[in-house]
């Protein structure tokens, strides 16, 4: 098991790397829309900052996404897939974008978090992750749902995942020693579950805080192995 981890814009990272060289991308991008939850206070924990509207990440603007999903296709093997955890109106505007950069769009998985959350119009207890595919792979498990439930982390980095679920979008999608990708790692969650499944991982996020951070639980795993 071995792990590498990076502090650049996440489209430098991925320039960065070899043209399919990648076996999947997994990420959770800092959307727009994210300031809009906190504008009305369905995000309170992220406050104020230089580059947006909190200390813990820069936006990633919808229109980077198209950059963004080339390098993505770039990178990745053929027959290989891509997910990405967005919310409703960001699914909207990402989706035919990949599709642009030659994806294949499978559909919309769902993680049920299980308990809501903050909400103004029927409060949010779920969040989407769009499945995408370059080439054609079959998932390693045909009978897997599309709605992953697992309760939200409480107390976490902020927009923290589960493992599990993270867990459940790796072991569908690679074999052991396979190389897995997250260019907006934040806390490093998918390298962890990346680890476990005995797979190899390269993360990078922009914030000096969640590489800290993202480092150290990465180590852990691997020291525990």
């Amino acid at each position: 098991m071995s792990f590498q981890i990076s502090k650049v814009d996440a489209v430098t990272f991925l320039k960065g790397l070899e043209t399919a060289s990648v076996d999947l991308v997994v990420t959770d991008p800092p959307y727009e829309s994210l300031e809009e939850h906190r504008s009305k206070g369905t995000t309170t924990r992220l406050s104020h900052s230089k580059a947006s509207s909190n200390d813990w990440f820069q936006i990633f603007p919808n229109s980077r996404f198209p950059e963004l999903f080339a390098e993505i296709f770039r990178v990745l093997k053929k027959d290989r897939h891509f997910y990405m955890f967005c919310d409703q109106k960001t699914m909207f505007v990402a989706k035919p974008l990949a599709e642009h950069a030659g994806f294949k769009f499978w559909k919309f998985l769902v993680w049920d978090k299980e308990k809501i959350g903050m909400g103004y119009h029927y409060r949010a207890r779920h969040e989407c992750i769009l499945f995408f595919e370059k080439g054609k792979r079959k998932l390693n498990d045909l009978g897997t749902a599309d709605v992953i439930r697992e309760p939200r982390i409480y107390q976490g980095y902020p927009t923290q995942k589960p493992v599990k679920v993270m867990e459940v979008l790796v072991a569908q999608s690679t074999t052991p020693h396979e190389i897995v990708v997250d260019p907006f790692m934040g806390s490093g969650t998918t390298g962890i579950a990346a680890l476990s499944l005995g797979c190899r991982f390269l993360g990078n996020d922009i914030c000096e805080e969640a590489v800290a951070i993202a480092q150290a639980r990465l180590q852990a795993v691997q020291k525990n192995a």
